[in-house]
């Protein structure tokens, strides 16, 4: 069985972290975000990932060299010279997409964030006998998406409207299809959108089926969502009673650390935080929502809450990170500084406080 990942462009609302990885490779619980799904795939029997991409293949591809031995999967780059919708990859990757066997391939966008109940959309998608199979997720606010109108009991979708003014249903897509080799006859090679092209035109023939995702799910492509989606993750684990949670007198909540960081004296760490490789979290720490990438030094007494901090970063002593701080890789903060909500590009020295939210070059 095979899969396409749609990895697309820039990855600019992560910045200032894709200045440094392409956004797929940005660490996501302690793994790149696309590995969280490589794996999902490869659990239920995907030998071949194809990788949508249009911007850093070398990049992807060398980095993901060592998982293809590591989880024995094959993976491949197909690469768009222009910008083509979500639609018109799939066109692009089509002799990669189709074979012999006839079976469904997989769909995913890679910013998507779940459990990933694939095994199940593979027996939902035999059961209903049409084209296509799309997950949907549950909303509060459906006015902000494009919403599905299906029907409840069959789960055939009747037709898409983008941000009702007027409630016709909570349910959106979540960016997980399965579609039979057919959908592909239906794409031309040109920019074009999967959503608002092809998949009406499936529904309008009663082809199309929406299965409800259960569990959660997060769109984590921007830093906001990124925090909230390591939330749900970290929570989903403690369901499952992960054995990745660490617990211990100065664990609050989910926390996952990587074994190869290092944890001082009289610190307190959590909920919702992500600890990465090679950490020094120095005595009198103070940790909370918020995600620690490789090789982060933080200093005695630091309090760091809502923020990133990138790869090889240092926050010095009694500094106090917090409210959407974003520091890029190799960022460094001097001792007793205050940021508040700073987005902090690459290589720089933090001297003075950030006291509102901005930029900083």
């Amino acid at each position: 069985m095979k899969a396409l990942i749609l990895v697309g462009g820039f990855g600019t609302r992560l910045r200032p972290l894709t200045l440094s990885v392409p956004k797929p490779l940005v660490d996501f619980a302690n793994k790149p975000m696309i590995l969280h799904q490589i794996e999902a795939l490869k659990a239920i029997g995907v030998n071949e990932v194809i990788l949508a991409i249009n911007y850093q293949p070398e990049v992807m591809l060398n980095f993901l060299k060592e998982f293809e031995a590591k989880l024995g999967i094959k993976i491949t780059c197909s690469q768009e010279t222009e910008p083509l919708g979500t639609a018109g990859p799939l066109a692009l990757a089509r002799d990669k997409l189709i074979d012999d066997s006839g079976e469904p391939f997989f769909v995913l966008n890679s910013d998507v964030i779940s459990e990933y109940p694939l095994k199940e959309m593979i027996e939902f998608h035999k059961a209903h006998g049409g084209e296509a199979s799309i997950m949907v997720t549950k909303v509060d606010e459906p006015s902000k998406y494009g919403v599905v109108v299906m029907e409840d009991t069959t789960g055939q979708v009747e037709k898409f409207v983008e941000k009702p003014k007027l409630f016709v249903g909570n349910k959106i897509n979540a960016g997980i299809y399965l579609l039979n080799p057919s959908v592909l006859d239906r794409i031309e090679l040109r920019p074009t959108s999967i959503e608002k092209e092809v998949f009406p035109n499936i529904a309008a023939e009663k082809k199309l089926y929406a299965m409800v995702l259960p569990g959660f799910w997060m769109d984590i492509g921007q830093p906001r969502d990124y925090i909230s989606g390591l939330r749900l993750y970290l929570d989903s684990l403690r369901k499952k009673n992960s054995s990745k949670l660490l617990s211990g007198p100065h664990i609050l909540g989910n926390v996952i650390v990587d074994e190869t960081a290092k944890i001082g004296e009289g610190c307190l760490i959590g909920p919702d935080v992500a600890i990465g490789p090679g950490c020094i979290v120095e005595s009198g720490v103070r940790l909370s929502r918020c995600t620690i990438m490789r090789g982060v030094r933080i200093k005695k007494h630091a309090c760091i809450s809502s923020s990133i901090i990138g790869w090889h970063s240092t926050v010095g002593q009694w500094a106090r990170v917090e409210n959407m701080t974003i520091l890029g890789e190799d960022v460094h903060v001097c001792d007793e500084i205050y940021s508040n909500g700073g987005v902090v590009l690459p290589h720089k020295e933090i001297k003075s406080s950030i006291l509102k939210p901005e930029i900083v070059m």
